[in-house]
Order: C-alpha cells, then sequence, then structure tokens
C-alpha cells in the first residue's frame, strides 16, 4: 500500500477522517521512516532520531500555527521543522559546552575542593606525644582534645577512632563530641557548604563562556556581548573567593569549652601554649 503524503494526511485531518492524535501519529512515523524526504536527509541517522523525537511534543503547536495560505502543509512542516532542527542543534551545542566545561572543573585550576588538605605529619604519632607534654613534663590530653575539637571541620570519623587511643580518650566519647560540635555548628557549615556550591556554579559558568568565545570570531557583535558577560562573571567570581577566603570554618574557643566541659580562659590558654609548643618544634630540624 502506497504510504500517504503529508498534504494528502492534512486533507484527510481537516475533513475529520483522521483524529487529531491519529494525525499526530502519522507524522511522527512519517518523519521517522523518512528521513530522505526531509530536508536533513544529510543529517546522521541516530542524531535525526534524537531531534524528531525532541521534535514531537511541538507538532501539536507547528499544526495549529499553519495556515492554508500559500504553502502547502507538506512545505510548511518541512521549514518548521528545518527552524527546529537549528534550535536542536543549538541546545545540544550548548549543552555540549556545559558539560565539557563540568568536566574541566576537575583541572588544576579549580578553586574550592571538597577534599581538605593533608596536615598529618610524617611521624604524626610521636608529635601527638611530644604535643601532649606540658612544662611539668606530665601529660596533658586536653590540649588535643581542644584541638580536635576546634578543628573539626577537618576532622573525619575514621582520624577521630585513630586519635582517641593516643590522647586517652574513648573513641565513642569523642565521636559524641564531634557529633555536638557538629550540631551547634550546623547553620555555619551549611552556609560555607553552600558558598562553595555557588563557587563551583559560578566557576562553571565562566568555563561555559570561555569555551563558547573560544568557538566565535573576535570583534564581532555575539562575541563582544558574551566577552562583556564572561569578564563580569570572572570579577564576581574572584570575589566570592575572597569571601571564602575569610570565612573561618573552625569552632569558637567557647564553643569548645562548653562541649568539654571546662572554661574558655582554660581554652584559651591551652590552645596558645599548644601553639608555641608547635612553632618551636617546627623549628626544630629534626622535626621534620
Amino acid at each position: 500500500m502506497q504510504q500517504l503524503s503529508l498534504n494528502e494526511m492534512y486533507s484527510n485531518y481537516i475533513s475529520g477522517s483522521l483524529s487529531r492524535i491519529e494525525f499526530e501519529g502519522f507524522i511522527y512515523h512519517f518523519l521517522i521512516y523518512n528521513q530522505e524526504k526531509t530536508c536533513l536527509s544529510h543529517w546522521k541517522r541516530d542524531e535525526y532520531e534524537d531531534l524528531i523525537s525532541w521534535f514531537y511534543p511541538r507538532l501539536k503547536k507547528s499544526i495549529d500555527s499553519y495556515k492554508e495560505i500559500g504553502a502547502s502543509f507538506e512545505s510548511y512542516m518541512g521549514r518548521f521543522l528545518l527552524i527546529s532542527s537549528r534550535e536542536f542543534r543549538a541546545r545540544e551545542t550548548s549543552n555540549a559546552i556545559t558539560e565539557y566545561s563540568a568536566w574541566c572543573i576537575h583541572a588544576p585550576e579549580m578553586y574550592v575542593r571538597e577534599d581538605p588538605p593533608e596536615y598529618l605529619h610524617k611521624n604524626v604519632e610521636n608529635v601527638i606525644a611530644d604535643l601532649i607534654i606540658d612544662r611539668s613534663g606530665k601529660k596533658d590530653t586536653k590540649r588535643i582534645l581542644a584541638l580536635i575539637i576546634k578543628c573539626y571541620y577537618y576532622i573525619s570519623e575514621d582520624f577521630a577512632e585513630k586519635i582517641a587511643p593516643k590522647i586517652g580518650i574513648d573513641k565513642y566519647e569523642l565521636l559524641e563530641m564531634l557529633k555536638k560540635i557538629r550540631f551547634i555548628r550546623q547553620k555555619r557549615d551549611d552556609k560555607i557548604y553552600y558558598m562553595k556550591e555557588r563557587i563551583n556554579s559560578q566557576f562553571i559558568r565562566c568555563l561555559v563562556y570561555e569555551r563558547k568565545l573560544s568557538l566565535l570570531k573576535e570583534n564581532i557583535n555575539v562575541y563582544n556581548k558574551l566577552k562583556s558577560k564572561h569578564d563580569r562573571a570572572r570579577s564576581r567570581l574572584d570575589k566570592m573567593r575572597k569571601r571564602m577566603t575569610i570565612i573561618r570554618t573552625d569552632a569558637t574557643n567557647k564553643q569548645v569549652a562548653e562541649i568539654i566541659g571546662i572554661s574558655k580562659g582554660t581554652i584559651d590558654s591551652s590552645l596558645h601554649r599548644l601553639k608555641s609548643k608547635w612553632e618551636k618544634m617546627s623549628q626544630n630540624k629534626d622535626f621534620n
């Protein structure tokens, strides 16, 4: 049986021989299996099928927009498909650029990293053992405990379990303290997290602009407008990065004191002495 043309399908639809759903189905079937009869015969098959699947929800609008004045329905659909294909290509290109830029976020240029820097000394156990000893030669484990609670943001559960025996505290007790300080600092930590997310998004936006600029010729209107957007985006990214550098991730001494159950003054002096001892140890040639 010979397949009907789009013009014949449209005539049957107007006469009432075809329902709206049947008519739309026929058009979809015609476009899928008759690529060679369309203006996109040169497209790769898989890309063409993706276009038709993307185009199908727009069939209703294309049918309703058609006026029987001048061009036939088949010519009209061909023109509508051509215009839609340009939009499809533009979106695919934009998505490809965005995906490319998202992968580039793993490059060394990336400013915000989720992985905290490694501070562990190669002889970490010996260092901790030395830091615990106070001026009188006695062990003062609360110094290290205060430091751990203060630096909770970078303390993993695994590290806490390993360090607990070294400072003479039950690992479950230490984990509970860390849980409490994180609860107290939750709102602040959420702000830090969302700030990082915004910086990541802004960084990707800049990469997208840069990638698009690399595909355009310089000194044309589109290029100049995009360049202006890129420069503003980069400026905003730099400001966001600067704000991030001054945001503190450590708990306050008052909060540390509340968790451990001692006075803030004791925490102040303990951390100060610990800092001084660390600086002296750092100057020792045998330390490194």
